[in-house]
Formats: C-alpha cells, sequence, structure tokens
C-alpha cells in the first residue's frame, strides 16, 4: 500500500450510522429476518434505493418488489445486505473515474452487473456464501475511486491509458503507474471500516484465489471469475466468457450453472 492513498484511506470519515446498524444485525447469530426489515424500513432513502436495486431487469423477477421484507424474503439478508452497503458506501466517496474512461453511470452499472450475474451464478448451488460474495461484488471496484484520485492528483491520465493499453490488464496498469491495484484498496479500505475478516480476505484476493485463507478461497475465486466476466466497461463479451470458463474450470466451480446465468443475460 503506498503512503499516499493509504493516507486517503484513513482521512475516510466513518459509515454512518445505518450502516452501523444494518451490520450489527448482520453479525448478531441471534438476529432474524424481522430485525433487518426493521432497521431498513426506519431510513427511506436506503429503502428506496435497495427497491430500486431490487428490480433491476437483471434479476429477472417478472413481479414489482414494492417491499423490503419482500426483497429480504426472494434475496436473502446477506443479498440485501449488499444492496444497502452498496448505496451507502458508494455516497461516502466523490467519484471521477475519467482516467478508467468511464463514468459514474458506467461505474454503477458494472457492480450492478457483477452482482447480478453472482447472484443468478450462485444462488442455488452456493448460497451460503452470498453473505460475503453479495457486498463484495458489490464494493470491490471502490477502490478504483482513491487510485483515480491519485492518479488526477498525480497528472499521470495520460501514462496511466498508456499502460491500460500496453498492459491490457487493469490491475497491472494500476500497480505500474500507482504501486497499488484495486482489491488491495478496496480491502484496505472495508479493514479500515473493521467489516468482517473474510469480506476483507475475499476482496483482497479475488485475483489470486490461492493466496486466501481455505476458509475463503471458493468466495475469492467466484468473485475473480465474476470479474473476469464483466469487465470495466460492463460489456459481456465471447472473450471475456471465455477467460471465465477456464478460470471456472481450473477453480473447479460449477460451469453448467454459471452458462445458464450468462444465457439469462444475453435475452436482456
Amino acid at each position: 500500500m503506498t503512503e499516499d492513498i493509504f493516507k486517503k484511506i484513513k482521512q475516510l470519515p466513518p459509515l454512518p450510522e445505518s450502516a452501523m446498524k444494518i451490520e450489527a444485525v448482520y453479525q448478531d447469530p441471534d438476529s432474524s429476518f424481522n430485525d433487518m426489515v426493521k432497521i431498513l424500513e426506519k431510513d427511506p432513502l436506503l429503502t428506496a434505493d435497495i427497491l430500486k436495486a431490487a428490480n433491476s431487469p437483471l434479476y429477472g423477477f417478472s413481479r414489482e418488489i414494492n417491499a423490503i421484507s419482500q426483497a429480504v424474503g426472494l434475496f436473502g439478508m446477506g443479498t440485501v445486505r449488499g444492496f444497502a452497503l452498496a448505496s451507502i458506501v458508494k455516497k461516502s466517496f466523490a467519484l471521477d473515474l475519467s482516467p478508467y474512461g468511464i463514468n459514474d453511470d458506467m461505474f454503477s452499472a458494472l457492480s450492478k452487473k457483477q452482482h447480478a450475474l453472482m447472484t443468478s451464478w450462485c444462488i442455488k448451488k452456493e448460497n451460503k456464501l452470498l453473505g460475503v460474495l453479495s457486498p463484495a461484488a458489490f464494493l470491490v471496484e471502490i477502490g478504483k475511486v482513491l487510485i483515480s484520485q491519485q492518479i488526477i492528483a498525480e497528472n499521470k491520465q495520460e501514462a496511466f491509458r498508456e499502460a491500460l493499453v500496453e498492459l491490457q490488464d487493469v490491475e497491472a496498469a494500476e500497480r505500474k503507474i500507482v504501486g497499488v491495484d484495486t482489491p488491495e484498496v478496496s480491502a484496505t479500505v472495508f479493514e479500515h471500516w473493521r467489516f468482517e475478516e473474510s469480506l476483507v480476505s475475499v476482496i483482497r484476493n479475488c485475483q489470486n484465489p490461492e493466496k486466501a485463507d481455505e476458509a475463503d478461497k471458493r468466495a475469492a475465486s467466484i468473485l475473480h471469475v465474476v470479474r473476469t466476466a464483466v469487465p470495466i466497461n460492463g460489456v459481456i463479451t465471447d472473450d471475456s466468457i471465455s477467460e471465465a470458463k477456464m478460470l471456472i474450470e481450473k477453480y473447479k466451480l460449477d460451469l453448467p450453472s454459471f452458462e445458464a446465468s450468462i444465457e439469462k443475460f444475453n435475452e436482456l
């Protein structure tokens, strides 16, 4: 971690009280479905954000989801936690992703597509991992915001664009120009905010799952596949799918379910 980026992380404001309450309920083994619903219903703006996310056509529900209780029932506490944290965390940052050649809407669409693909793929056979994978999929790219700020501060936009073309690898370009990559910065942000160790580990090691703790390797592998299938511009291509399938074979993950999820995306 570079000193400049680390300083930016240390200067981040604490998470809002609403996020802390959500985390307290989610981490409490004695909490219930209703406890989560009650916390979320106290924040009308957050409720609106969650329902908007849940009603995205990416999830393929034929009927409108019009209540938090309905969203929690359909998606589960872990996924709705992801919706909520994504809304809260992204409001904590001033976004300027211009060095990456994307705007705010594209950045938002990227995390939504990654999350929707991951949810569709994992909802049946990897459901137990969604508690960590849901917020990880929504939040893994947040490190790009701080890296972008650093690139702009050092006036290295042109050097970064050249590195992207030369290396054809976003993380490699980040390391070359700034000295750190998105997963490391994102993980350090959530470590700073004292999120659970498994979430930090999955995000930090999502490009190298073999480095994760044994309990987190499968989730890190799934996140690696999803980030490969849905690249930074948010466009799923034949090449990105092919690369993702190679990783699925490498990590011994569920290929038929992945292919079915990609087919759903192609129909949207």
